[in-house]
């Protein structure tokens, strides 16, 4: 779809008619996707349609108003047989929530261990603290670590590749800086990139030192145009040294490493301290899902996997997801 079609799709002016007519030639051609299977499962089991078409897509909207309710979020996620969601936020990085119970808040450590002028700025805005040495930056990621019971959460190997060098201490001291300019030109990218490994592994044992789970995106690159296969193919031997290097911390690896999730399955047959989330599996390719969790049963310990995990931003169709993964465990096992 042509970026100014989709932008209007997504935006709040058109109506829902007009948002079916930029969508509905695009529809034909993917409704057999997993995506497009778990939307069709949605709007069968939350608005009794069997299918998006022009005629339906009125009496959709109808009830999608009826819907959207106080307290729909825990409605909608009770009949996918759903207890409560991990949420990774976007929007800050110490989310609260009003709904503790059902949606637990991550902890994303990217602005930590990124630490550019933005991201020291933001920290700052959340916290209060104006952090002017290392020692003040490693002091506000262990309050946050330890203040909540977070699941850290890093957005990184999707887009890069995860080569994290060993730096001591006192060598990245002098790479710290809170100034913008420094913070974006002078530093040189060697001392950059090092200072960045020295504080996304200090994250990490720290996760371990209080017994946080570390999650890492791993694999297929969300979005279009714009993924390097050659880094996502290289995830799984990328991750090889984190955790030999921390064997005390427990890391999630989400996504199944997807299109090279054969790997993965390596990882968590070898390395006592990685599991395999199969999160968003299950619609970028239910086919090869289900040979993934066969070989994986097959090959790996069963309590080294998690089978289910939504990937939505919106609620509703989490429950069409939920449905597309019970049918095909069931076709697995």
């Amino acid at each position: 779809m042509p970026k100014a079609e989709l932008q209007g799709f997504l935006g709040p002016d058109l109506s829902s008619d007009a948002k079916y007519r930029l969508v509905a030639t695009y529809w034909d051609r993917i409704r057999h996707t997993g995506y497009a299977q778990a939307e069709r499962c949605t709007l069968r089991g939350l608005y009794g349609e069997d299918d998006l078409t022009a005629k339906s897509v009125p009496r959709i909207a109808e009830k999608y108003r009826e819907t959207v309710q106080p307290g729909f979020y825990a409605a909608i996620l009770r009949r996918a047989n759903i207890e409560n969601c991990q949420v990774n936020s976007l929007q800050r990085i110490f989310m609260k929530t009003e709904q503790p119970a059902l949606l637990a808040q991550d902890l994303s450590i990217l602005e930590f261990s990124r630490c550019s002028a933005a991201d020291i700025a933001r920290v700052h805005t959340e916290t209060g603290k104006q952090p002017t040495t290392l020692d003040d930056w490693l002091d506000i990621i262990v309050l946050r670590t330890v203040r909540e019971p977070w699941r850290l959460n890093v957005r990184l190997p999707i887009r890069v590749r995860l080569i994290l060098r060993r730096s001591p201490r006192h060598t990245r001291r002098g790479c710290f800086c809170t100034t913008p300019a420094r913070c974006r030109h002078d530093l040189g990218s060697e001392d950059l990139k090092s200072l960045q490994d020295f504080l996304f592994r200090y994250c990490v044992s720290k996760a371990g030192e209080y017994d946080l789970p570390v999650k890492l995106h791993t694999g297929f690159l969300g979005g279009t145009g714009s993924m390097h296969l050659a880094r996502t193919r290289d995830n799984a031997s990328d991750l090889c040294r984190l955790l030999q290097d921390f064997p005390e911390t427990r890391f999630v690896l989400m996504h199944i490493g997807y299109p090279y999730e054969q790997e993965f399955i390596a990882l968590a047959k070898h390395y006592p301290n990685a599991w395999i989330d199969m999160c968003w599996a299950w619609i970028l390719n239910p086919a090869e899902s289900v040979r993934f969790l066969k070989e994986f049963l097959l090959a790996a310990a069963a309590n080294k996997i998690f089978t289910f995990g939504g990937d939505y931003v919106a609620v509703e169709p989490v429950y069409g997801h939920a449905c597309i993964a019970r049918r095909r465990i069931a076709q697995t096992l």
